[in-house]
């Protein structure tokens, strides 16, 4: 498939056929350069997954919990639910393949028994490792050519995109606290 090139945006008509700017804009630049470049780099980035997952009958939200999952082993329902800002409904369905397709097991937590701790299988483990190397390669691929400090400057980047009141404390769990992270 072929990106759509488009070499300036036409103003577009309001309900009364009058062109006009975008009311988003309120007289600023919009960036319009990092916001496609976003689009089409997350387009890419997860569509090397997707066409894996595919093959299992997954699909994103199935690659997000197994990843999170994986990465942090015993992690509460409760939690994953605020790390993923998605409701209870939505990660039942997608949970409960998971768990009977054997990628994930839930417990019960040791002090609180009301408490379902997740942990990947060794087929989700496996799964996710596949998953991320091809994320990897691709992301190797992006910053073969950049020198460390610029690879620090995307890192910054990526981490200023992310909501700095977000209550998962993302930025603590991702670069902090000695997880499975590489530097």
């Amino acid at each position: 498939m072929t990106d759509i090139n488009f070499s300036g945006m036409a103003a577009k008509p309001d309900s009364q056929g009058n062109e006009q700017s975008s009311p988003a804009a309120g007289g600023r630049d919009l960036r319009w350069d990092i916001i496609e470049l976003l689009f089409f780099a997350y387009r890419d980035f997860v569509g090397d997954a997707d066409q894996e997952l595919e093959a299992f009958g997954f699909g994103r939200a199935h690659h997000r919990v197994i990843h999170f999952v994986t990465r942090y082993p015993g992690l509460k329902v409760a939690d994953l639910l605020d790390v993923l800002r998605i409701t209870k409904q939505s990660l039942g369905r997608v949970l409960k393949q998971l768990l009977d397709e054997g990628y994930i097991v839930q417990k019960t937590g040791n002090n609180d028994r009301r408490q379902r701790l997740l942990y990947a299988t060794p087929k989700g483990e496996a799964l996710v490792a596949k998953l991320a190397g091809l994320q990897t390669d691709r992301i190797n691929r992006a910053v073969a050519g950049i020198d460390p400090a610029g690879v620090e400057t995307v890192r910054q980047f990526l981490r200023a995109m992310i909501d700095r009141d977000d209550p998962d404390k993302v930025l603590e769990a991702i670069f902090g606290g000695g997880r499975k992270t590489r530097e």
